[in-house]
């Protein structure tokens, strides 16, 4: 089959690769979104251009010049890996099959740019990713297949895509096309009275507030750990809190319990957190008990307000 692959970052590129690697289907153009100054070139690019493959930039698909010269291609399928452009159906309908997109959920949960994240923070159990026929809706359409993994009670989002859902993923494109090949591409009809969508998770959702249940607040930092990072506040400065524990212990919330080389412990409701890994405003990573030495730390300071 001809294939147009679309996408950006890793997963883009991995897909790509994986696809090309199988010598089975001729991969006739590459689309990813234009370059950003001052930014590396993205990963995708690069690996097309390596390969000598057409790549293509468009900023958009709104004018009859790009869909002619996405139409010029000729091709039998476009696989969307990772896009953040929308593609219209002018265009997504352009090739003889038309287009399959991935996202990382169990479509139709967490539709929206934040699909690893939410599931965590929510405290589900369950979480996956979906190959799905797009529409003009943000993550919108049927889906041809999906998997399904166990989020672990300590999961980190490292762990559940990198880990879990990432290589499954990657490999599955070749599934996808085979199902094409076929003539019959399967179609799982949507459940829209199951269907959430979840705006982005920026550092505005990663506040922790530490009056709450600890289970909430360690979902919270799993949940957003490595990226956009949970936050509180130490002497009027922010302070980034990454890898950490649920361990049992009382008092009154937002107050540091127990300093030790290995972290130190805050107060929630019903248990403390743990926490072994910080990132200081304005400087790097570092393990939480040495910084907390450097700060001078002790049993009964207060985070945050």
């Amino acid at each position: 089959m001809r294939i147009i692959v679309m996408g950006q970052q890793a997963f883009g590129k991995d897909t790509l690769e994986k696809i090309l690697d199988t010598g089975t289907d001729e991969v006739v153009a590459v689309y990813c979104e234009p370059d950003k100054d001052g930014k590396p070139v993205d990963p995708v690019k690069e690996f097309a251009l390596e390969k000598g493959l057409p790549v293509e930039q468009p900023a958009h698909f709104n004018d009859q010049e790009t869909l002619d010269t996405l139409a010029g291609y000729n091709a039998d399928l476009m696989v969307m890996a990772f896009v953040n452009v929308f593609v219209p159906e002018a265009a997504r309908d352009t090739p003889k099959h038309g287009s399959i997109c991935f996202h990382p959920s169990l479509l139709p949960l967490h539709r929206g740019p934040s699909a690893v994240n939410w599931p965590i923070i929510m405290g589900s159990t369950k979480s996956g990713f979906s190959w799905f026929y797009p529409s003009d809706g943000l993550d919108e359409g049927d889906s041809l297949m999906q998997w399904e993994c166990e989020i672990g009670p300590d999961d980190t989002v490292i762990d559940l895509y990198f880990k879990k859902i990432y290589p499954v993923a990657v490999d599955s494109v070749l599934e996808v096309i085979d199902h094409f090949r076929s003539g019959n591409p399967p179609r799982i009809v949507a459940d829209e009275s199951q269907a959430t969508y979840e705006r982005r998770c920026t550092t505005k959702h990663s506040r922790i507030e530490w009056h709450r249940p600890v289970k909430q607040v360690y979902d919270l930092i799993r949940g957003t750990n490595p990226a956009p990072g949970a936050w509180t506040e130490y002497e009027g400065k922010t302070l980034g809190i990454f890898d950490c524990e649920m361990v049992r212990g009382d008092g009154i919330s937002g107050r540091v319990r127990e300093v030790t080389d290995e972290g130190f412990s805050v107060q929630c409701v019903g248990g403390r957190i743990l926490v072994k890994r910080v990132r200081p405003e304005g400087e790097g990573k570092a393990a939480a008990g040495e910084w907390a030495a450097k700060a001078g730390l002790a049993a009964g300071a207060t985070l945050g307000n």
